[in-house]
């Protein structure tokens, strides 16, 4: 047995499966329960008496599904959707009530659309406020970890220190590197999780969660990749619908506002033709008004003056004419 020395007082270990001795130990290497709560979730993991597939409200796939805790009471499920709708699409949420009163009892579980999107939430969720209140945020255990048991039988993980029933092992309170001598071979008997010696992990790194067998990252990108196009094609049908209708506006009321001006132009034309001709008559009343008269009186003078030379001649050709005869009658007689 060896000792992990002072070079690993800052490492941890994160217990990858359950088993209720080892979560009541600060550094997993207890081999016997310390309080009557694990020696409750002891006797039910012995009897197998916890069913994690049993719980008929633990709907959709536990891979895409988070746990979020230490809610306050009074968070609402529009409230958590709100916050944790910007790391992925949500598609269900559900936040565990007391099955008499309905109060919250302080943790919900949110499942997500691809399992990519549950990773996000699960990286930069953690320690994050919701109403005031620093969660945790954690992959579903109750699903995807072995020998789960829950809380109200004496398990879990996590605990208040003044509970005196605190459970270590989970992503906020990990196994710290044990100081003491390892009991290998109690551990070995009681099918507990060895501390891997010298491979600890350190509180700023992310433990991975639970992944699904077989090639699903693919998968999942594909789907990832074809709904991100999808919702690009919608985004970008709907801005080109937009512009369509604001250039159909504008052109719309260029159109107006043309004929509007070449109406405008045309009543100007009509009614600067109407006021140029009344002043150019006015001109030319005020240019040739004397002058037409003068003008006029001349023309009829001249009239006049040839009448009278027309009416003087013709009288002088009818006096010649009689005197003619006259003196031919003198000459026969």
């Amino acid at each position: 047995m060896s000792g992990g020395g002072n070079n690993v007082v800052n490492k941890v270990l994160y217990a990858t499966s359950y088993h209720p001795i080892q979560a009541g130990s600060i550094d997993g290497t207890d081999v016997a329960p310390h309080d009557n709560g694990v020696r409750r979730a002891l006797l039910c993991y012995n009897a197998g008496l916890c069913d994690p597939s049993g719980d008929s409200k633990a709907i959709g796939d536990p891979y895409c599904t988070l746990f979020v805790g230490r809610l306050s009471h009074h968070t609402t499920e529009d409230t958590i959707r709100e916050v944790m709708s910007k790391y992925g699409w949500i598609k269900n949420l559900r936040l565990v009530r007391h099955i008499v009163t309905g109060a919250s009892r302080g943790y919900a579980f949110v499942e997500y659309e691809t399992e990519k999107e549950m990773l996000c939430a699960y990286e930069d969720a953690h320690h994050s406020l919701i109403d005031g209140r620093e969660v945790i945020v954690d992959y579903n255990r109750q699903q995807l970890m072995p020998g789960w048991i829950p809380r109200r039988l004496g398990g879990g993980l996590g605990g208040r220190k003044e509970s005196g029933q605190l459970r270590f092992g989970g992503r906020d309170r990990p196994f710290r590197a044990p100081l003491r001598p390892i009991p290998h071979v109690d551990l070995k008997k009681l099918g507990i999780q060895l501390p891997p010696e010298g491979r600890y992990m350190s509180r700023t790194q992310i433990p991975s969660p639970p992944r699904r067998k077989g090639n699903v990252s693919d998968r999942e990108e594909e789907y990832y990749r074809e709904k991100r196009s999808v919702e690009r094609d919608e985004e970008f049908k709907e801005r080109s619908s937009l512009r369509s209708y604001h250039s159909h506006r504008t052109s719309s009321h260029t159109h107006s506002s043309h004929r509007r001006r070449s109406k405008d132009r045309d009543e100007r034309s009509r009614t600067e033709s109407r006021s140029d001709r009344k002043e150019r008559s006015r001109g030319m009343e005020d240019r040739y008004g004397d002058n037409k008269g003068e003008v006029s009186g001349s023309k009829r003078s001249k009239r006049l003056e040839e009448d009278r030379c027309h009416k003087r001649h013709k009288h002088m050709h009818s006096h010649h004419h009689r005197r003619s005869s006259s003196q031919d009658q003198h000459s026969s007689d």
